[in-house]
């Protein structure tokens, strides 16, 4: 897959707030819908180099029909962590 040229690159402001926006509405709706529900307007294309992100770093999943899930979970992993179920 050929990376995609990106003419700005979105701020912390927009991450955290599709951040939040997933967050809310994990396992209800594709990307499509959940673009539609954010609270300010962001470009499609800046959407999806946030959703890009939070794929490749592991706090969200799309699933086979395409449904955007929330997956990052920090408490359960500091308590993995200190039951050393898993290594730092």
């Amino acid at each position: 897959m050929m990376p995609a040229t990106i003419l700005h690159s979105p701020t912390l402001d927009s991450v955290l707030m599709v951040e939040k926006t997933i967050q809310k509405y994990s396992q209800e709706c594709g990307k499509y819908q959940l673009w539609k529900k954010l609270p300010k307007k962001m470009m499609y294309q800046t959407f999806q180099v946030i959703l890009d992100y939070l794929e490749q770093s592991g706090k969200v999943m799309i699933d086979k029909e395409g449904c955007v899930i929330w997956t990052y979970n920090p408490k359960r992993i500091k308590k993995l962590i200190s039951e050393n179920l898993i290594a730092r």
